[in-house]
């Protein structure tokens, strides 16, 4: 088995385009887990990775020069609005959040958070939000390092590995 790359430097943040599909697909499947998913374990045959509900515009990508000399997906973010309603415009949601093992330690999920903000001015938004599972412990310290404070907590709202596990809100303004 080769080992993992080594982490150079980051590119800067870009939009993810189609053609990044099979490198998102990739990363989604190695990076699930049950700290932060509660969709059960992807199993052949695959859905898409872009679909009408999941559009590569609204997902940002973080690439890192590694030690090879070439250029690996590093993460993503995906940035959402959370509902179609005029008056949630101003909202944007991040609806997904994972980094590849060998990237983290890096810095890797706070560029992609800092991305989504600026991108989420651009589109006109004053405030971000998202949901993290309540037992997925280096998600929040890095939310919560990052401004975002708990807004509310749906007690036991999933059940996975056979426990209970809270949905936890959490938003911040996007004051610069």
């Amino acid at each position: 088995m080769p080992s993992a790359p080594q982490l150079r430097s980051l590119c800067p943040v870009r939009p993810a385009r189609a053609e990044d599909e099979s490198a998102l697909v990739a990363l989604d499947r190695a990076t699930w887990s049950t700290l932060h998913s509660v969709q059960p374990e992807p199993r052949p045959p695959y859905p898409p990775f872009f679909d009408d509900r999941h559009r590569p515009a609204e997902y940002l990508l973080a690439e890192a020069v590694t030690d090879t000399g070439g250029t690996d997906l590093a993460g993503y973010i995906r940035l959402a609005r959370p509902t179609p309603l005029a008056c949630n415009a101003h909202v944007r949601q991040i609806q997904g959040l994972a980094v590849a093992e060998w990237a983290r330690g890096h810095g890797v999920g706070r560029v992609l958070l800092r991305a989504a903000y600026a991108e989420a001015r651009r589109l006109g938004a004053g405030r971000i939000t998202l949901r993290v599972l309540g037992h997925n412990a280096p998600a929040r310290a890095l939310y919560a390092s990052e401004g975002f404070t708990v807004e509310g907590v749906l007690p036991g709202e999933f059940f996975l590995n056979g426990r209970y596990v809270d949905d936890v809100l959490m938003g911040r303004p996007l004051t610069p």
